[in-house]
């Protein structure tokens, strides 16, 4: 979001900024997520940390040490914290194993060459799991949080739903207490709004076409991200057949909308998310 912003705003006085953000979240490896997410940092990464410490010139286990140290440092570029530094390891592992991968996938061949949905599901989920358990790190105050968090996830510290919600459930509440499931007061309103809103807004992030893609006819951004030669249209791609941006009727209902939704919000308080970072 920040970034369509900056782009949009530059755009207002005639500059054209760097795409930055391509769909990450749809990338179905770890090395595909850093060619999607903060493209402009990954490629700063790229030049002056990973090129310079050698690259993958001086062979296999110096390659992987160096994407190591690279992505340590980029986690220090972040903040000087101890998580910041754990999620930067973690990130520097996930591409040593998917370069790793890729590799035993090229010398062995055969069935772990051939595409299928299920290996591109599999990739995803993998990839999606990876990058959630870092932003943990990321985000979380100190170690303790971090680890807090994981075990909620994980489900460790038991799983439990709003007692409003759980005495409806009838035959069902018996058997979810029987697998641990336990209730806490609440009207369960919040608890059903926020799931509600994670089944609705997942598959747009998943499937559809980006900003930058809905507006691709106009160049909003520099260095447009392009897919691989012979890959397959996504749902996303076969989309933007009809959801590409123009100048028409049905735009202008859509732009006004979300142009009364945004004064609407004015009242709302909410800190710049970057605030002193």
């Amino acid at each position: 979001g920040y970034s369509d912003m900056a782009i949009g705003a530059a755009r207002m006085f005639g500059i054209r900024l760097p795409l930055n953000f391509h769909s990450p979240y749809k990338a179905t490896n770890i090395v595909e997520f850093w060619r999607r997410w903060h493209m402009t940092l990954s490629r700063f990464l790229r030049d002056y940390l990973y090129i310079p410490l050698g690259g993958n010139r001086s062979g296999r286990v110096r390659r992987y040490i160096n994407l190591m140290v690279t992505m340590l440092l980029g986690g220090l570029w972040h903040g000087a914290g101890w998580t910041f530094v754990a999620w930067g390891a973690l990130h520097g592992a996930y591409l040593v194993i998917n370069h790793a991968w890729m590799r035993l996938r090229r010398t062995v061949g055969g069935v772990l060459l051939r595409p299928s949905a299920v290996g591109r599901f599999g990739g995803w989920l993998v990839t999606f799991l990876a990058v959630v358990v870092g932003w943990v790190f990321f985000r979380a105050t100190d170690f303790d949080a971090a680890v807090a968090m994981l075990r909620g996830m994980a489900g460790l510290n038991g799983v439990a739903i709003p007692n409003a919600i759980y005495v409806r459930l009838g035959p069902l509440s018996d058997w979810l207490a029987g697998m641990g499931v336990t209730s806490y007061l609440g009207h369960g309103r919040q608890f059903v709004f926020t799931y509600l809103w994670v089944l609705c807004l997942l598959p747009v992030a998943l499937f559809m076409p980006n900003t930058q893609q809905v507006m691709r006819r106009y160049r909003p951004a520099l260095l447009r991200h392009v897919s691989p030669p012979g890959a397959a249209l996504t749902f996303g791609e076969r989309a933007l057949r009809w959801l590409a941006w123009r100048p028409t009727g049905s735009w202008v209902v859509v732009i006004a909308v979300v142009a009364a939704l945004g004064l609407l919000a004015l009242t709302s308080v909410s800190e710049f998310l970057y605030f002193q970072f």
